[in-house]
């Protein structure tokens, strides 16, 4: 079994239940788990004897999209591919999503899966949930390949042919729910548990205006029967609220999935930003998890405030969205949205949104194994490099970490005991060659008349 010793000029840990920074410590791993944490150097195998480090348990991101939102990159900023201002769900993502699952053959859909999947390690990322289209086990695949631990979570729909029009307006056609129900069980027959554990899946009906009741009831109940998280998007456009409100009797969204079932402590909402104080109440006292990606908003001129819903009680997260999947980089932003919104700069304080991608996010997949730094947790380990000029002089890692840094500072991550970024390379691919390929297969969707003409400008 191998040992491996890293030290950290501050640790991030928890005491009474909180997250806390001790000072001048060492982090020693045998195999896949943290075996100690002391003052004194250990022996072993291997060290890593590196000053001005902070360490951390590894960076939990548990809404990201590493697919369909590599197709939109770049182009879809400055309002691009918004017609009728609407949300670009309908009009770019899904339908070149799905449309990519045809063009690229494995090889490239392969390619893509790994281009996401090695930004997300060198972003600090050691635990990823990622939604995608049922068709694409590659996410699998790549994270198996690449040393990711990953809840693969393949989409399920009542309908996945919603359509938007010109003006924006999205319609809704067919039924696949049970054949997506079906694909989902062979997903999980093949890939739970894999690598040791590390891969796993969630259940993920893609969003209430795509899932109807039939389906996320079968959701709910399969999910339960395996014990495996659920996750959704929530309210993430006033056109759904509408879209849910017409069809259900005037109900919103979260009203919908409670009067389903759905709304309780297992239940990952993504985005939520178009519930209504009540329902932030509502979900607040059934114990569901809100995932909140503020970037990907703000780019739409909306506001996704982390600290709205952590006010109201909920257990509040942040993800990318597979924006640009800088986990620090959203933290920043999570923070300052949060203080423009409420007019306050204390709102949403740097501890409490570390502790959202380390120990909360790790207890809403109730897994106490992460999100610690801990004797007997799993060696999954972000370390990132204090010692840049933009970060000095330091008084306070972690408030440094969250106003201060990005991806660029993370400098080691460690998943199951095995170093898979050093200095902030990947050590185990061609990191020239995984961004060559990758692009050039997302580059081929760019070229279809279809997506050139989603792109256009609103």
């Amino acid at each position: 079994m191998t040992t491996t010793a890293i030290f950290g000029s501050w640790l991030l840990i928890r005491r009474d239940g909180l997250p806390r920074i001790e000072r001048d410590r060492w982090v020693l791993v045998e195999g896949n788990r943290i075996a100690a944490i002391t003052a004194s150097r250990p022996a072993a195998d291997v060290t890593f004897d590196r000053p001005g480090r902070l360490v951390l348990p590894g960076l939990m991101n548990l809404h990201n999209h590493c697919f369909s939102e590599a197709i939109a990159r770049s182009h879809t900023e400055d309002g691009r591919g918004r017609k009728g201002g609407r949300s670009i769900v309908y009009t770019v993502l899904l339908p070149l999503s799905k449309t990519a699952l045809t063009v690229l053959n494995p090889r490239e859909r392969l390619a893509v899966a790994r281009l996401g999947i090695l930004q997300l390690l060198k972003g600090g990322a050691t635990t990823v949930m990622e939604p995608f289209r049922n068709g694409l086990p590659e996410m699998f695949e790549a994270a198996e390949e690449m040393g990711l631990r990953f809840y693969g979570a393949p989409y399920l729909f009542s309908t996945a042919d919603a359509k938007a029009g010109a003006d924006g307006r999205v319609s809704y056609a067919g039924d696949d729910g049970e054949a997506d129900l079906a694909a989902w069980n062979a997903l999980y027959a093949r890939w739970e548990g894999r690598a040791d554990g590390r891969i796993r899946l969630a259940m993920s009906p893609h969003a209430t205006d795509t899932c109807g009741p039939d389906l996320l009831r079968a959701c709910a109940a399969r999910a339960r029967e395996l014990d495996v998280p659920i996750t959704t998007h929530l309210a993430q456009s006033d056109d759904e609220v509408a879209t849910i409100r017409a069809r259900h009797d005037g109900r919103s969204p979260a009203e919908y999935l409670d009067r389903l079932g759905l709304l309780a402590p297992d239940l990952l909402a993504a985005h939520c930003i178009a519930s209504s104080d009540d329902d932030l109440r509502l979900m607040a006292a059934r114990g569901a998890t809100v995932l909140n990606c503020p970037r990907v908003f703000a780019r739409a001129g909306r506001t996704a405030a982390f600290g709205r819903f952590a006010a109201h009680g909920l257990r509040t997260l942040v993800g990318t969205d597979g924006y640009n999947m800088d986990l620090l980089g959203e933290l920043n932003a999570a923070s300052l949205i949060s203080k423009i919104a409420a007019g306050r700069a204390e709102v949403a304080d740097s501890p409490t949104l570390v502790d959202a991608v380390t120990g909360q996010a790790a207890a809403a997949i109730k897994r106490p194994d992460l999100g610690v730094l801990a004797p007997g947790a799993t060696a999954d380990l972000t370390v990132v490099d204090m010692t840049h000029p933009h970060l000095q002089p330091l008084h306070d890692p972690v408030r440094a970490l969250v106003a201060l840094a990005n991806r660029a500072d993370i400098a080691q991550v460690m998943v199951d005991g095995r170093v898979l970024v050093d200095e902030g390379r990947y050590l185990a691919g061609d990191e020239t060659a995984i961004t060559r390929e990758g692009a050039a297969a997302i580059e081929r969707i760019w070229d279809l008349p279809e997506a050139r003409a989603a792109f256009e400008e609103a």
